[in-house]
């Protein structure tokens, strides 16, 4: 008697086990590129010289646009990771078109070091100011892609909050205004990096004063 086959899990099992760890795997993954880019991001940084504390202080003011730079770009891939963290800690499976999602997710997050490099030179503010904001808008629209993506095909665990996916949206989708809307802006002025800061705060305020406005309603 062939007993092997008693121990053989269903092809229906079996293929949501794959899905499953497939899952986890590109979360985790996921999750080590954005550390390698941080890294790299920090590793970029220019590194003030001088022998006297005159000279450091003003070799660190002159490279006042790189610091800015990294800083930015520090809190746009943290914002994505914790829109990520918020995602996908709740997707249980993954299917060709999110995998691809998430590959070029990730190439914007690896290009955002030497995006950071560019914008953070001199000269020619308009044509670095694009390509960074660009790269950014990319990412943006990219995550949300991936959202939709597991919200479309059912890749989320049973008991997934159903205001999830519209607040990561939300949140990822106004950044992604912000920066799109600086890129014009950075025809007429250089103050085009306020746009970045403005559109997703005004944004953020607006929603909270929204929640109050809902939670008095509710108590009335």
């Amino acid at each position: 008697m062939d007993v092997s086959t008693d121990q053989e899990l269903p092809s229906g099992d079996e293929d949501m086990e794959s899905r499953a760890v497939s899952g986890d795997r590109l979360t985790f993954f996921g999750d080590a590129v954005v550390a390698i880019a941080l890294t790299l991001l920090a590793l970029e940084l220019p590194v003030p010289e001088g022998s006297t504390n005159s000279e450091l202080w003003h070799s660190a003011t002159s490279h006042r646009e790189s610091y800015l730079a990294f800083m930015i770009s520090f809190v746009v891939i943290a914002a994505h990771w914790r829109s990520h963290h918020r995602v996908f800690r709740y997707v249980t499976a993954t299917n060709s078109r999110l995998t691809s999602l998430t590959m070029y997710w990730l190439l914007m997050l690896v290009i955002t070091p030497f995006a950071t490099d560019v914008i953070g030179g001199h000269g020619a503010f308009q044509a670095r100011f694009v390509f960074y904001a660009t790269v950014q808008f990319a990412a943006c629209l990219l995550f949300i892609l991936m959202v939709r993506e597991v919200r479309r095909d059912d890749l989320f665990r049973v008991g997934t909050p159903p205001e999830l996916f519209s607040r990561a949206i939300r949140r990822l989708g106004m950044v992604a205004v912000g920066f799109l809307v600086s890129i014009p802006v950075s025809l007429v002025t250089g103050w085009a990096y306020l746009c970045w800061i403005v559109v997703p705060v005004a944004d953020s305020i607006i929603d909270t004063r929204r929640n109050r406005s809902g939670e008095q309603t509710s108590d009335d």
